[in-house]
């Protein structure tokens, strides 16, 4: 459903948004960096996910391989369980692509390419990934972006009006179609360096070295250089790595030690390197 679908019922409820819409404007007002102001409720945004996901599954091919799928679940569940905030039903999704990439759908899901896997060099890498993309669901970066759109498209009076009159599915049905444009796919810098900083905290809850993190970045780097096209997809939706690496390497230096690496790591990315070659993401 598109947003127009939504103006024609809210025009006549004009009058009655000024009120809330005084009250949305004092809330934004008085917001900080860690407590964003939201038009979506967690279960919204959990079945817009729901949803999200679903049409993923259809164009993305998945690495069905039990004992690798099994692994990537294993260490995004023991990372989930170290999230903050409200308990998402999070889950874990391998892309069969051979790019350097990952993202998070509003509500839990996870999605890692398989060219992570056969790019990193240790475990804490992968956790890294898989922290960081968590990291955004649990500090509801989706939902705060959902509501950025929401105000920039509808306003604030017409927002009050939509979210006066009865509204939590009416929110629901226009952050859904924003999601739909992809609004949700490309965080601010702001959300990128709070997700590096949870998912580092996540990773040391969880066991990991941290220094996987900073790992994964500088492979980023390196592979920018020497091979563009493997990660053009995740310049297109992250900011450059190259100041993040500085704030990471200082933090890590702080609290040392972890797992860095296991012998499962290897096994499952030798098991991986057996299967037929994963595909190219599709241009345009």
């Amino acid at each position: 459903m598109t947003l127009e679908g939504h103006r024609p019922q809210a025009t006549g409820l004009r009058a009655q948004a000024s009120g809330l819409g005084l009250v949305i404007a004092i809330a934004l007002v008085s917001t900080t960096a860690r407590a964003q102001f939201t038009l979506v409720s967690m279960e919204q945004e959990v079945e817009i996910g729901r949803q999200a996901n679903a049409q993923v599954r259809k164009e993305v091919p998945q690495v069905r391989d039990a004992q690798a799928v099994a692994y990537l679940r294993s260490i995004g569940q023991r990372l989930a369980r170290h999230a903050a905030g409200p308990r998402y039903p999070y889950s874990f999704s391998m892309a069969d692509y051979r790019e350097i990439n990952a993202f998070a759908l509003p509500g839990g899901p996870v999605w890692i390419h398989r060219g992570v896997l056969h790019a990193a060099t240790n475990e804490s890498q992968v956790a890294g990934v898989l922290a960081h993309e968590i990291a955004h669901i649990s500090e509801r970066h989706a939902a705060q972006q959902l509501t950025k759109g929401m105000m920039a498209n509808l306003g604030l009076g017409l927002l009050g009006a939509v979210l006066g009159n009865g509204a939590g599915a009416n929110a629901a049905q226009i952050a859904a179609g924003l999601l739909t444009n992809g609004i949700f796919l490309k965080f601010s810098r702001d959300d990128e360096r709070e997700a590096d900083r949870v998912g580092l905290q996540l990773m040391r809850r969880a066991g990991w070295d941290g220094r996987g993190m900073v790992g994964l970045f500088e492979i980023l780097q390196r592979e920018a250089r020497s091979n563009p096209g493997q990660v053009e997809t995740f310049f297109s939706s992250h900011p450059s790595p190259q100041d993040r690496i500085g704030r990471l390497r200082a933090e890590v230096a702080r609290s040392p030690g972890g797992t860095l690496d296991t012998r499962q790591f290897r096994s499952i990315k030798a098991r991986l390197v057996r299967l037929p070659a994963p595909r190219a993401m599709p241009r345009g």
